[in-house]
């Protein structure tokens, strides 16, 4: 039984999720030339539990044939993906302050779902596991959203907002896994890691 994992993600979200499940781990980032963005690329009417579900067994692979590259050590490897869903709409994280401001104009007075999909491999074993959960935003008025955005938070975040930042004065409930909306569902994550050997 491994001691650690890989976690191929450059989510500090993420690694401080895992710190909380007492689990050691090793970063395993992508190479300065890797294109990592284009995996998250929707394919057409993709469902969005489909998407979420493609894209981390995606980065898994990637991550996967980095660690075999870098002649690392082996142990399990962790990836996960997290999206925001409207309906078939998958919003991703914002290209630039506009289309964030666009995200919450459109997500504002909805109950919209993310969906965090994790998956773990150690040689040919793979589990995947997916969190879905629904966020309820209260109806924001133009001068909140842009006052949110100037605050640089929606940057790098799926639907353009963080659960555990500044976004939480909007969200009026939330049903399903609050790690899971943070970007790393503790309770599916620890299953999984229960099947590769780790107590938990």
């Amino acid at each position: 039984m491994s001691e650690f994992i890989y976690l191929a993600s450059q989510s500090p979200r993420r690694r401080q999720l895992l710190e909380q499940l007492g689990i050691k781990y090793e970063l395993l980032l992508p190479d300065a030339g890797e294109d990592t963005e284009s995996l998250e690329a929707v394919s057409g009417r993709e469902a969005p539990a489909h998407y979420v579900k493609r894209v981390t067994g995606l980065k898994l692979d990637a991550a996967l044939e980095r660690l075999q590259r870098r002649g690392w050590p082996p142990a399990p490897v962790l990836c996960s993906d997290t999206t925001v869903a409207l309906g078939r709409t998958i919003y991703g994280k914002p290209d630039d302050a506009r289309d964030a401001a666009r995200m919450l104009r459109e997500l504002s007075g909805t109950t919209h779902r993310v969906l965090t999909a994790v998956a773990v491999q150690s040689g040919r074993k793979r589990r995947e596991a997916l969190s879905d959960s629904r966020v309820t935003f209260a109806t924001l008025t133009p001068a909140q959203i842009r006052d949110y955005v100037a605050g640089g938070e929606p940057m790098g975040k799926a639907g353009g907002y963080a659960v555990q930042g500044r976004a939480a004065a909007y969200i009026s409930h939330i049903g399903g896994s609050y790690s899971g909306i943070m970007g790393l569902p503790m309770y599916e994550t620890a299953q999984l890691l229960r099947a590769f050997g780790f107590k938990i």
